[in-house]
């Protein structure tokens, strides 16, 4: 299967011209995924053209289709909406309006168009593509063309991405913007549920989504909310009854708030629409709570983008220029799409087919049909909500005599709590006994360690750091007294939730077996840490929460410099040996240089960075930012980088220094992260209970081969269990990294949108497959 690697410099745009357009509803992060396409095309050494105001600037032409320069482009990254505006046309939708379009388009010698937007912006886009010949050789007819031109731009290249806060487009795991408008969402719940807590209120919160409940489900997930009402799944008859025994149930178990949130097009099972004005008077009129209503509305669309949003954007914007240039008159109109950590290419009308197939289901009641349309993801989301937020009376639930133990070690990072909540709730409906540990192995050692209910992990999900008390100690030095309280207490299964300590320390649980029979049980890692570093997996709990607090600091040091002009920022992150967070939040920031540990630099380097700045200052951006990892390099300290940028820019720029330092380390939970921690929490459980059956034998469990020490990871597309036994050939411990990092792949984007001449390896990208209808088995294998 080894295929010669690809590199992107042997593709040239030379001649040929990309334009721009954003169009239907706007999204957060669609202006990063603009620049990204202005900056590779231009790259590339093409011509790239804004189209404004979306299809009725094509239509219209004249100033609305312009060619762009590099600096257009600067300082749009950290804006939300698009720069280059959207509007609905009507004129586009008729064979005349598409004429006077592929007139204007042909005066400026464009055929490769990269349309940002909805379903239904990508269809117009491929009818427009389908017609384009026959348009050509209508307008030469008309002598408005030569035949030259007919011939030299006889077809038309599509790309699409899709920027639509509702994700409701099959074939991409996320769409531009989704994640930016959970951020939205989130931030009003925690502030409604303090106000809520101190009046015992009910909140009713209706979120957009028309035809799709993403926004509303997620939001459930990552809020805890109570109930969540979302047009794919309607709920039973009598829901009515259902829903208020359970507001009942909550309040008399002591919770404060209610909050129920509801998809702007949630509908029962006979196609009636359910609106939060109902659901309220309901909840007043059956049980008289106090009960008041938010709708969100256009909230959800503005804001700033999430740095998962500005990434996405970015890697999209690169792969759709690829696209283009190596698209031919037979390569069908795509789509550039994320599945798991993957960027790929899917036929747009095979995507648009299945999202109409959505609709349909759900017209027809053909409701389980449209969860399982919606692709793995969502499907996942459902479930794991539908685990979480319904509590069997005692007498329905199992009852099998394990007691899991659940603690975290290391560092702090946000979505520990969330992971917490869900490894309770989903232990006790499997069944078991669940027991919290309090800081930690060394809390372990002393026997710190208490039951744990349903109820005592309520809210949980919002909450930063770690309840539970999290410290660095590895077992290893008490290895007798925490097998003592296994012992005591009866322990049969481990779930640690930490970094790249929690990783250690199972491996020293799992060498340890041979001595202490009580570390003979199934022990599962969940990788949390702001730094991402643990291996086997691409993703921890905390990285993202941390990348956005960087982000954030990022876009105001940079909008700081914009008064004073002339001014390169040295920003320094946290992240131990790992680059993870220097490099990713350079990308998401628009930085110029990002110094890691995984790539050696000299003197030479960090002169060239200042003479590329220097050149920068005499252009309309005056600005520089620069990320430092904490442990790049020994002798290149952020204070000597500081320096040495102080002295050889005098006269073009002056420096300043800043050190992020703990502020990356708190901070509430991202939604992704509550999300993820979720998700990958819930699933560690069920495979708890799967090894704590297959390991029981004569009264007593009993697990000592590597396969029940496992970390579970996500890798490329999938949820994978791996174990730690196997984990140990590709780290290296003594820079506490993986020893080869999937990110360091997307590192040539940074400097590809800095301006910087870079090799990129593009072997992963550019086949076309086809969106696969998963089978129902699949839900459980992946997709976050």
């Amino acid at each position: 299967m080894d295929h010669q690697p690809k590199f992107f410099e042997n593709l040239s745009g030379t001649g040929k011209a990309i334009g721009v357009l954003t169009s239907g509803g706007d999204a957060q992060g669609m202006n990063a995924a603009v620049r990204a396409v202005v900056r590779m095309g231009i790259y590339v050494k093409a011509k790239v053209y804004f189209v404004y105001e979306g299809y009725q600037g094509m239509v219209d032409g004249g100033d609305n289709i312009v060619e762009v320069s590099w600096e257009s482009v600067s300082s749009i990254l950290q804006v939300g909406g698009t720069v280059i505006g959207s509007a609905r046309c009507k004129s586009f939708r008729t064979r005349e309006g598409r004429l006077q379009a592929a007139y204007n388009l042909v005066q400026r010698g464009i055929t490769n168009l990269c349309v940002i937007g909805g379903d239904g912006s990508l269809t117009g886009a491929n009818l427009f593509r389908e017609e384009w010949s026959g348009l050509l050789e209508e307008l030469a007819q008309k002598g408005k063309i030569d035949e030259e031109a007919v011939k030299k731009y006889a077809y038309l290249n599509i790309v699409g991405m899709v920027g639509s806060i509702d994700n409701d487009f099959c074939g991409t795991d996320m769409t531009i913007g989704t994640d930016s408008a959970l951020h939205r969402i989130i931030e009003v719940v925690d502030a409604i549920m303090t106000t809520a807590q101190s009046h015992q209120r009910t909140f009713v919160l209706e979120v957009m989504g028309r035809h799709c409940g993403y926004l509303a489900l997620v939001s459930a997930l990552a809020c805890g909310a109570d109930w969540v009402f979302i047009p794919e799944y309607p709920p039973e008859e009598g829901w009515e009854d259902s829903m208020c025994v359970k507001l009942s149930e909550n309040r008399a178990r002591k919770k404060r708030l209610n909050i129920i949130i509801v998809a702007e097009g949630a509908i029962d099972c006979h196609n009636k629409p359910i609106t939060s004005e109902k659901v309220k008077d309901l909840v007043v009129q059956r049980l008289g709570f106090d009960t008041r209503v938010t709708i969100l509305g256009h909230v959800q669309r503005g804001g700033t983008p999430s740095a998962f949003d500005r990434i996405l954007a970015s890697r999209m914007g690169v792969e759709a220029v690829l696209a283009l240039l190596e698209g031919t008159p037979d390569t069908p109109a795509c789509v550039v799409s994320l599945s798991g950590n993957q960027a790929v290419r899917l036929p747009l009308m095979e995507c648009v087919q299945m999202t109409q197939e959505v609709q349909k289901a759900m017209d027809e009641g053909r409701f389980v049909e449209a969860v399982r349309l919606r692709g793995r993801s969502f499907e996942n989301n459902l479930n794991t909500y539908k685990l979480l937020s319904h509590k069997k009376p005692d007498a329905e639930l199992p009852k099998t005599n394990f007691n899991v133990a659940v603690l975290n070690v290391g560092a702090p990072a946000a979505g520990m709590n969330a992971a917490v909540r869900a490894a309770v709730r989903v232990g006790i409906t499997e069944g078991h006994k669940m027991f919290a540990v309090i800081d930690g192995f060394e809390g372990f050692s002393r026997g710190k360690i208490k039951e744990i209910s349903w109820g005592d992990v309520g809210g949980w999900t919002g909450q930063g750091g770690s309840i539970l008390g999290t410290k660095r100690t590895l077992p290893a030095k008490y290895l007798e007294k925490i097998a003592d309280q296994m012992r005591t207490n009866n322990i049969n299964a481990l779930m640690v939730i930490g970094g790249f300590e929690a990783y250690e320390s199972c491996l020293q649980l799992h060498e340890a077996r041979s001595r202490f029979e009580e570390f003979c049980v199934p022990i599962c890692v969940l990788p949390a840490t702001i730094s991402n570093n643990v291996p086997g997996t691409d993703f921890s709990i905390g990285a993202d929460t941390a990348l956005n607090a960087i982000v954030e600091t990022c876009d105001r040091i940079k909008q700081s410099a914009s008064g004073t002009k002339r001014r390169v920022f040295i920003i320094e992150t946290m992240g131990g040996y790992c680059g993870y967070l220097a490099n990713m939040g350079a990308l998401a920031a628009g930085a110029d240089a990002a110094y890691i540990f995984e790539e050696q630099f000299d003197i030479r380097e960090l002169q060239a960075n200042v003479e590329h700045l220097t050149e920068k200052m005499k252009t309309s951006i005056q600005r520089g930012l620069v990320l430092r990892n904490e442990n790049c390099n020994e002798n290149y300290t952020t204070d000597f980088i500081y320096q040495l940028y102080s002295e050889e820019g005098k006269g073009v720029f002056d420096c300043r220094k800043n050190v992020l330092g703990h502020m990356q380390q708190g901070g509430a939970p991202s939604p992704f992260d509550r999300n993820f921690g979720t998700k990958i929490s819930a699933k560690a459980m069920q495979w708890i209970s799967k090894k704590l059956k297959e390991t029981y034998r004569k009264g007593k469990v009993f697990a000592n081969t590597d396969d029940s020490v496992c970390l579970l990871g996500m890798r490329r597309r999938n949820l994978v269990f791996q174990p730690v036994a196997e984990l140990k050939n590709e780290t290296d411990f003594v820079h506490r990294i993986p020893m080869e990092q999937w990110w360091l792949k997307l590192r040539p984007l940074m400097k590809i949108l800095a301006k910087y001449k870079t090799s990129y390896d593009i072997s992963d990208s550019g086949q076309l497959e086809h969106v696969a209808m998963h089978s129902p088995k699949e839900a459980e294998t992946g997709a976050i």
